[in-house]
């Protein structure tokens, strides 16, 4: 699978394809341009997760390029400048840039900044932003899907596998309607084919367990059972 989308503008084709080369190595999928018109055009219609552009370019010069894409988004935008110029680089940066290279410069030192850059945009999860992800709330209900856990108004019950796992695929869509074959497809998979009142003997267990909480499994007559919070 690519990896992140990178658009790279810049007139001079050797630098492009340099570019190219060591971004496409490091996993990242590339697309460049050679002047402002289709730098845009290619942002636009492509979105990419960062760009790489260049300040010097025919039609549409790169700070303009920059311009318009901050009054639309907040990509992140590296910017390559002349060797020691420090007002391209100072406008460049008050423009929006969130960095900048001059030229000319180092393919690796570019997949770095680029690398750099993304990680700033889109950090890390925290150890308690991972938990978040783990644990499944409603109502006075957690689920703990890595440790396969569940606290039913502050006592935590016990649960088979199908059970939890009946259980988790309701919470994550509450209010849901799910008919008894998609219940069987996403809980038992696609190769089972027991009787779908199993389904019905499964939600009983499950109703007992949740007793004492704000969270019921309503059954949709005709249909089949939804998740709710009273």
């Amino acid at each position: 699978m690519a990896g992140p989308l990178i658009l790279v503008v810049d007139d001079e084709v050797n630098i492009a394809d340099l570019a190219k080369m060591y971004l496409t190595k490091d996993g990242f999928e590339v697309i460049t341009a050679e002047d402002g018109d289709e730098g845009l055009r290619l942002f636009k219609s492509r979105r990419p997760m960062l760009v790489v552009l260049d300040l010097m370019l025919p039609n549409i010069d790169g700070y303009e390029i920059c311009r318009q894409i901050r009054k639309e988004s907040n990509t992140p935008i590296i910017m390559l400048t002349a060797r020691g110029d420090d007002v391209d680089r100072i406008v460049g940066l008050e423009l929006g840039a969130d960095d900048y290279l001059t030229k000319p410069f180092n393919p690796r030192e570019l997949v770095a900044r680029v690398k750099a850059v993304l990680r700033r945009f889109n950090p890390a999860p925290t150890p308690a932003e991972e938990a978040d992800k783990e644990r499944i709330m409603i109502g006075d209900v957690i689920i703990d899907t890595k440790q396969r856990v569940v606290t039913v108004a502050g006592r935590q019950v016990e649960l088979r596998a199908k059970e939890f796992d009946l259980l988790t695929t309701f919470a994550q869509s509450p209010n849901t309607v799910f008919d008894r074959e998609k219940l069987l497809n996403l809980v038992w998979g696609y190769e089972y084919y027991g009787d779908s009142r199993t389904i019905d003997v499964h939600v009983t267990h499950l109703r007992e367990k949740l007793e004492g909480s704000h969270v019921k499994v309503q059954t949709v007559w005709g249909v089949g059972y939804k998740l709710i919070v009273q």
